[in-house]
């Protein structure tokens, strides 16, 4: 295995400009991440609206993001779908593409049982030599992965580690206490990333790393050295930033504000999703200038 999928890792969004894959864009959101020290990349998950895009689209962003990263750093390709086939298929293809992982969300929509969560992933990982980081995002799926679950998978040899993004810190932390050392554990939950970190996490595929990795970086080596109490000062200062990066549906604040540090063209979403209502604009704008960002 190249890398060891540990730190913060963004999980980018799609610039869209006139509606099209804005690489001017994408980028400069790349450069300006790698320059701050993002361990990494996720393409094609939740933040990047994965599922307005095409497979010529994915493919055209994941080879512009591989070149500009050189292999400095790892970039994941989100593969997950509600279709054990389809994520297969498209597992299949994201090692054809060079990927260093794939992210495979818990299948959304479906409902499945916990013995069907766990033939879906272990049929998905028999179907690859990809590293393969688990998925578990209530919230959007519906669905959550128990303990047994999430131990059972942990067995399968590039079954790697998971993404914890239901935010709750007591069951991220009866996985680390269940699992091997070697088991990678990711928070997708930025409110209680400090915390998770604190408990025995890894790192974290991070929404707010977009926009301000240098502190997200920063928050990572400060709990690497212990320093809790320096790392939670520094991060109460963003604590109204990351909130209103959930105002509406992830990713639309991120993406309007990235726009309005210049580093997208534009703030456009594709349908259902919509750009940022007004109501809340002012208000990120006042946090976004209190914190010198604009």
């Amino acid at each position: 295995m190249k890398f060891n999928f540990k730190g913060v890792i963004s999980a980018l969004v799609t610039p869209f400009y006139q509606q099209e894959v804005d690489f001017e864009s994408l980028e400069k959101l790349v450069l300006f991440q790698l320059k701050a020290g993002i361990q990494g990349f996720v393409v094609n998950g939740t933040t990047a609206e994965s599922p307005t895009l095409s497979a010529e689209e994915v493919e055209k962003i994941y080879t512009c993001v591989k070149h500009l990263v050189q292999d400095r750093v790892p970039v994941i390709l989100g593969t997950g779908s509600n279709s054990t086939q389809e994520t297969k298929e498209s597992t299949l293809w994201a090692e054809k593409l060079g990927a260093d992982a794939a992210l495979v969300v818990v299948p959304y929509y479906n409902k499945p049982p916990q013995r069907g969560l766990v033939q879906h992933f272990i049929k998905v990982s028999q179907a690859t030599s990809l590293p393969i980081l688990l998925y578990n995002v209530p919230g959007r799926t519906i669905t959550s992965m128990s303990l047994d679950t999430v131990l059972e998978l942990a067995k399968q040899k590039n079954i790697i580690g998971i993404k914890e993004a239901s935010g709750d810190l007591a069951f991220a932390l009866e996985i680390q206490e269940n699992v091997s050392p070697d088991f990678i554990l990711l928070s997708g939950d930025d409110p209680t990333f400090l915390s998770f970190l604190q408990q025995g996490g890894h790192g974290i595929i991070s929404v707010m790393s977009n926009l301000i990795p240098s502190a997200t970086v920063g928050w990572q080596k400060l709990i690497a050295q212990k320093k809790f109490d320096e790392a939670m000062t520094d991060f109460e200062k963003y604590k109204n930033l990351i909130q209103l990066m959930y105002v509406e549906a992830n990713p639309i604040p991120i993406k309007w504000m990235l726009y309005k540090l210049g580093l997208l063209r534009s703030a456009e979403m594709r349908l259902p999703l919509a750009e940022l209502d007004v109501k809340h604009q002012a208000q990120i704008q006042v946090e976004m200038k209190k914190l010198g960002l604009i």
